[in-house]
């Protein structure tokens, strides 16, 4: 099979990409990942993408998806194992449907967020169990929050939820913490906002009738003493993987794994990157989309000269 484009990934960067590259007439073919949608179909809710007002994050994709299919981009439900430069182009492998030949390649596989795999994680998902206070903090209002982390994200997170929540406690299983000075100047101004040192969640627990987080416990790991506190909310803000993993020895990445680019551009001709598997730092879907549209603006100037 040769196209002119493969996108690698069907958030809303890889969605956004195909949607800007088939506008432009490019011949693409689309690989979905095993997840189709990416990590957004599991947010419960979606307020703040423009145009959307709330929407389930896999109903949010799902009208991404119908567009992607309306502009007769080819979906091919696989994960891709590797890709290598071959004369002027490029040979995708993939696990299912065998090698692909394509002049251009975007990668929009995004990130998965660390998980703690502790009692109540996975049966409270998007149940009050979450990992991106910007996404649902808003539904934090008066509730009791509990955030678990050292690092610029969960002091990020814990200042920001505090707007809503009428009580944050942050944990962190050492006795200091790695956030910037400045951030953490902050968090101890806050009067919201109580931080336990030493602390580290080993399970989290269902309300009365089980159906969302009612409560937590956490243990100090110097005197293995397990406290039970009162929380309607978990953030667990302790990092992302970046979904690299597959080319990391073609394209350039930092030491975390998320590709290096320039204007989505990385260290390869022809290959791109776009959303949350090149960005550290925002982790949003709107930035992720954003994203897409880039790189496949400079797919068309790549397959132009």
């Amino acid at each position: 099979m040769n196209f002119e484009l493969v996108i690698i990934g069907s958030g809303p960067a890889g969605n956004t990409a195909a949607i800007y590259a088939a506008r432009a007439g490019i011949k693409v073919l689309q690989i979905s990942g095993n997840q189709l949608g990416g990590q957004l179909t599991s947010t419960s809710e979606i307020e703040n993408f423009p145009g959307v007002k709330a929407l389930p994050g896999i109903a949010l994709m799902d009208v991404m998806q119908e567009q992607v299919k309306s502009l007769g981009v080819e979906i091919m439900y696989d994960t891709v194992v590797s890709f290598k430069k071959a004369e002027d182009n490029f040979s995708v492998l993939t696990e299912y449907s065998g090698e692909i030949t394509t002049k251009s390649i975007i990668i929009a596989t995004g990130a998965n967020p660390r998980l703690l795999r502790i009692n109540g994680e996975k049966e409270f998902w998007s149940k009050g169990v979450s990992t991106c206070a910007t996404c649902d903090g808003f539904f934090c209002k008066g509730k009791k929050v509990l955030v678990v982390g050292g690092g610029n994200t969960a002091v990020e997170d814990a200042l920001f939820v505090s707007n809503f929540a009428e009580s944050v406690t942050l944990i962190h299983r050492k006795d200091f913490l790695r956030a910037e000075k400045a951030m953490q100047e902050r968090l101890f101004k806050n009067p919201k906002i109580n931080v336990m040192w030493n602390q580290e969640l080993v399970e989290i627990k269902g309300n009365a009738d089980n159906s969302r987080v009612g409560a937590v416990k956490i243990k100090n790991n110097l005197s293995n003493i397990e406290t039970e506190l009162p929380m309607d909310h978990v953030f667990i803000a302790i990092g992302y993987v970046p979904n690299s993993a597959f080319c990391k020895d073609f394209v350039q990445c930092d030491d975390d794994g998320y590709i290096i680019t320039s204007d989505t551009k990385t260290n390869i001709s022809g290959v791109f990157a776009a959303g949350d598997v090149m960005d550290p730092k925002y982790r949003q879907a709107v930035i992720a989309a954003g994203n897409g549209a880039i790189a496949a603006i400079e797919v068309q100037k790549f397959l132009n000269k």
